[in-house]
């Protein structure tokens, strides 16, 4: 079975290109010496992914493994604008490359939908004048 692996490099724009520009053809020509079968590189706003494909049959002499102790890859990595926190490398695929069509949100399961509360009826108000509040009518009677 293939194994890919990633190699990812943060940093500014002008800082990557030259990178990219002065070393990254020599990373890829040493990772095709040492059995590479296929490669992609992935560019964002924050960095470069590069992606290597070692096969099964490059294991012995050769892989992901040789390939990262070779000195023309740790000289090219030494070299990445910020080593300590702008470099990392993992197995698989690049985990930030993203997807060139962002996913459209999924709508709730059938199941984690619930009914609303049916409103009460509303009761029946008493009119008012317009004037104010409705007064109680006077009483007549005699003053004594």
């Amino acid at each position: 079975m293939d194994e890919w692996w990633s190699i990812e490099i943060f940093g500014n724009g002008l800082e990557i290109s030259t990178w990219v520009r002065t070393r990254g053809r020599d990373v890829i020509r040493t990772a095709l010496e040492y059995g590479a079968s296929d490669w992609q590189w992935h560019a964002g706003s924050w960095g470069v992914v590069v992606e290597f494909c070692f096969g099964e049959s490059t294991r012995v002499g050769g892989g992901w493994t040789a390939f990262m102790d070779s000195p023309l890859v740790k000289a090219a990595l030494d070299a990445v604008p910020d080593p300590i926190n702008g470099l990392i490398y993992y197995p698989g695929r690049g985990g930030t490359a993203l997807a060139s069509v962002p996913r459209r949100p999924r709508p709730a399961p059938a199941a984690a939908a619930a009914a609303l509360p049916v409103p009460e009826p509303e009761q029946p108000r008493r009119p008012q004048r317009a004037g104010g509040p409705v007064l109680a009518p006077a009483r007549v009677g005699s003053l004594r």
